[in-house]
């Protein structure tokens, strides 16, 4: 027989791959499963990067932002017009109250963002609302977001005040352009305009708000590098600076993130689908085994066998490629519908190639590595050995494909760090993954050799569970990780939902304070204190100075000529949080150095936070400098400090001897731990003496930190459920891979008399006692994984419910044993005479 080209090789493929395709549904599945996720996570988040760049200019508000805390640019105003038109807003904290009767339930006063505009604003967007009706904010008018017209149950026409003065609602904020550029908040907005604002008197010297001055810049202008220039240029201003390229880069930084950690998912998803092809590919093979046999002794070659059998694989795993593409192209608008307003933005539909085809190519290369082993075998293989495969398997392959396997593995683990924001972090993922695999895979043979090496047991059912686990053909390795993979996946899932689920209440100390108070003028805080203690006597509080501060320098060098932030310096760049203390501050542990004397009074001084320093390179006794309101303030290193932030009171990251910065113009804020009973009655005396406050309920923090984890959650849940349904497919391929020499079991122990309830109970005790081994290392396994999730992902603190996780690992346990013996029932229908024929 001569050697077969490739088209006809095909045909004879084509012919039997119509008539057999039953046997490489598998191989379907798995493929169509972690190419599916792969590519709608992929799709996904470059659709919301890239509409956040899009849109970068509208979420913006301009070409160029220029930030500052606490005061305004002033008579510098003219530098900033020159490079363009230029829109001022101003931004703060500020409670709202309604001027009448108060509606229902509603409370007297609710945390806002209020922002002050001024007539251009904004220079891209529009701002728009619910009536249609608004054109320009007269000084008496306000616009309020949906959020804060339910929460204090009013509409267009109702009063509101801000600090001294009254406003009429104008209307309900549909869009306000710029909102994911804003960031965070701790409140709905408002928004007034500037001399709305001012009339409010809620800025004072020390006040917390922020300006910004949002830069439309002629046409050609490039603004990335116009932005480098003007941060350099203004370095010691303490001036922050924003371009459109970069509009929302917490925003960027978060999808970008959480899109590689859940892609690093799916891709670990389908590298576990990918034994679940082996197994698919060589249980098929196992089907064709007497079609493969007589061919050989027909006169058809290795090569004829190998052609016509990965032409029907691959025909196979393109299909199964192209709809997990295509329903990856898909799926990400109906996620962004679903999702509503948790999105920053709404991407519309667009197919995004990149992802797309990183996914495609990660789906080839699994597609080889996982069935090139079972084809050689077949390709190599006499005629005499693949019938005898049943009762004497060859599992060994030939050194080209052993060649091919690393070469594809190589390509695999050179596109995910290729593509990956992190390297390393990919790189331990992917190890991980690797590690876990052969470990289960060197268990798997372990249990053979331990299981061969045990005395028989005299009851026949214990006897033949035991025989199946090393007798001739036995997939005991595929078992192993197969269960193996979908109870470790199981408990990871339990103990990263327990622990997220636990974060908010390991973050509230037993005694966490009610009410946090921002922006009461430092000159007031005698009757501040006196005020609280007239309307909550027994109240614990703790009082702490306000101020914002840059670091410009530190250890000798300039931040301004560092080309890049160290890793982990999350506190440069912009102003942070500052205070000053005659005293070492409540939540805080000294680590290094010496606190300074309660009357010191000699050169600046300041206490750092000691990882702070690590990230920095810098102890006690280094040199840092910061700009305050636009002054340069150099300070020596005097401590280091471990703050405990999970304290819920005010953490600083620099803490100034009082000498340093007392004479600033600051505010205080305080916290207030007290019967609960009294926020209200505590709320409306504070509004009452000082109308520019703000005062935040621990309990809004808190749920909105719950929130975001909760969101952080289903995520981490619908990418780590692919995961288990790739493990369920990699048991149900192992399954179908020993399917034909279980088959053969059953047929001659029916024969000899056994029943079908004896042969089901024999199975049942096989994967029963594989089970009851792989507990105990998946539970280590399965919380090693969610420990390096919660810990060193997502920097949270480790708190599983052991409870919760072993009942998943038992439920895992019994779902995985259920599926392997719902695979077996189909075996207890064979008739003898009739397998006896066909086997």
């Amino acid at each position: 027989m001569n050697a077969l080209d490739w088209g006809a090789a095909w045909r004879i493929a084509r012919r039997d791959l119509h008539a057999g395709f039953r046997g490489l549904r598998l191989l379907f599945v798995c493929l169509f499963l972690g190419v599916g996720t792969l590519a709608a996570i992929g799709s996904l988040t470059a659709s919301i990067t890239q509409e956040l760049a899009a849109r970068g200019r509208t979420l913006l508000g301009g070409d160029i932002e220029v930030s500052m805390m606490q005061r305004e640019v002033g008579v510098r105003m003219g530098e900033l017009r020159r490079l363009g038109q230029v829109s001022e807003t101003v931004r703060m904290r500020a409670m709202a109250r309604t001027v009448g009767p108060q509606q229902g339930n509603a409370p007297p006063a609710v945390l806002t963002e209020l922002k002050g505009v001024d007539r251009v604003y904004p220079l891209y967007g529009t701002l728009t609302v619910q009536n249609g009706r608004y054109d320009r904010l007269a000084p008496d008018r306000v616009l309020i977001g949906q959020a804060l017209a339910d929460r204090l149950a009013i509409g267009p026409g109702a009063r509101l005040r801000y600090g001294e003065a009254d406003f009429t609602v104008a209307g309900v904020i549909a869009d306000e352009p710029d909102r994911v550029g804003e960031g965070f908040t701790l409140g709905p907005v408002a928004i007034v305009s500037l001399d709305g604002l001012r009339r409010t008197q809620l800025i004072q010297p020390g006040s917390l708000y922020e300006s910004k001055y949002r830069i439309r810049t002629p046409a050609g202008v490039d603004a990335p590098a116009l932005r480098e220039q003007l941060t350099k240029r203004y370095a010691a201003e303490g001036w922050s600076f924003k371009d459109h390229a970069r509009a929302a880069p917490g925003a960027n930084r978060f999808f970008e993130r959480m899109g590689q950690f859940l892609s690093l998912i799916g891709l670990a998803a389908l590298v576990i689908a990918g034994i679940g092809v082996s197994n698919g590919v060589s249980s098929y093979l196992s089907l064709k085994r007497s079609a493969i046999a007589t061919l050989k002794v027909l006169g058809a070659s290795g090569g004829d066998i190998a052609r016509i059998y990965l032409m029907q694989v691959g025909a196979v795993a393109v299909v199964a490629i192209a709809s997990g593409l295509v329903v990856g192209a898909l799926v990400p608008p109906g996620i962004v519908a679903l999702l509503g307003d948790v999105l920053p933005v709404r991407p519309g539909f667009a197919v995004h190639p990149l992802p797309l085809a990183t996914s495609a190519i990660y789906g080839v290369l699994i597609a080889l590595a996982f069935t090139l082993p079972p084809l050689a075998r077949a390709r190599t293989q006499p005629a005499a050995a693949i019938f005898r495969a049943l009762v004497d398997p060859k599992l060994t392959i030939d050194r080209r494909t052993a060649l091919w396997v690393a070469g594809a593995a190589a390509a695999l683990v050179a596109v995910a760090l290729g593509t990956a924001r992190e390297p390393l972090f990919s790189a331990a993922v992917l190890g991980a993954v690797a590690g876990v695999l052969l470990l289960l895979l060197v268990l798997g043979w372990g249990v053979s050799r331990v299981a061969r090496a045990l005395p028989r047991p005299r009851r026949p059912l214990f006897r033949l569970a035991l025989g199946n686990l090393y007798r001739p053909g036995a997939q005991t390795s595929a078992l192993v990780v197969a269960l193996g993979l979908a109870l470790t996946l199981f408990v990871t899932l339990a103990g990263i939902q327990t622990s997220l689920a636990a974060e908010i209440e390991r973050t509230v100390p037993k005694k966490a304070p009610n009410l946090f108070v921002l922006d009461v003028p430092s000159m007031d805080e005698a009757r501040f204190r006196s005020t609280i203690a007239r309307a909550a006597p027994a109240a614990d509080l703790n009082v702490v100075p306000a101020l914002r501060a840059t670091i410009v320098a530190y250890g000798g060098q300039r931040v301004a000529n560092l080309k890049t932030l160290p890793e982990g310096a999350w506190f440069l760049g912009r102003e942070r949080g500052a205070t000053y203390s005659a005293t070492l501050p409540e939540g805080s542990d000294l680590v290094a150095g010496q606190w300074w004397p309660k009357d010191y009074a000699g050169p600046p001084l300041v206490s750092l936070d000691a990882e702070a320093a690590k990230v920095l390179s810098i102890g006690v006794g280094d040199r840092l400098t910061v700009s305050v309101l636009g002054r340069e303030i150099e300070a020596r290193i005097g401590s280091l400090r471990k703050i405990n932030w999970d304290t819920m009171g005010f953490n600083y990251i620099m803490v100034f001897s009082p000498n340093t910065l007392a004479a600033a113009p600051h505010s205080i804020t305080a916290t207030i731990t007290m019967d609960k009973a009294r926020d209200g009655l505590v709320t409306r005396e504070l509004l009452g003496a000082f109308p520019g406050a703000s005062v935040i309920a621990v309990s809004e923090v808190i749920g909105q930190v719950g929130a975001i984890l909760d969101q952080m959650a289903q995520a981490i849940v619908a990418a780590a459920s692919i995961a288990i349904l790739a493990g369920i497919a990699v048991l149900v391929g192992a399954i179908a891979a020993s399917r034909q020499s279980r088959a053969y079991d059953s047929v001659i122990l029916k024969t000899l008399g056994a029943t079908r309830w004896q042969v089901l109970g024999t199975q049942a005790l096989e994967y029963g006692l594989l089970a009851a081994i792989l507990a105990a290392v998946s539970l280590v396994l399965g919380m090693t994984a969610a420990w390096f999730v919660i810990v060193q992902v997502f920097d949270f603190g480790w708190a599983p419910d052991w409870g919760r996780v072993l009942a998943t690992l038992g439920g895992g346990a019994v779902l995985t044993l259920g599926i392997g013996l719902a695979g077996s029932l189909p075996l207890m229908a064979l008739r003898p005479a009739r397998a006896l024929r066909t086997l």
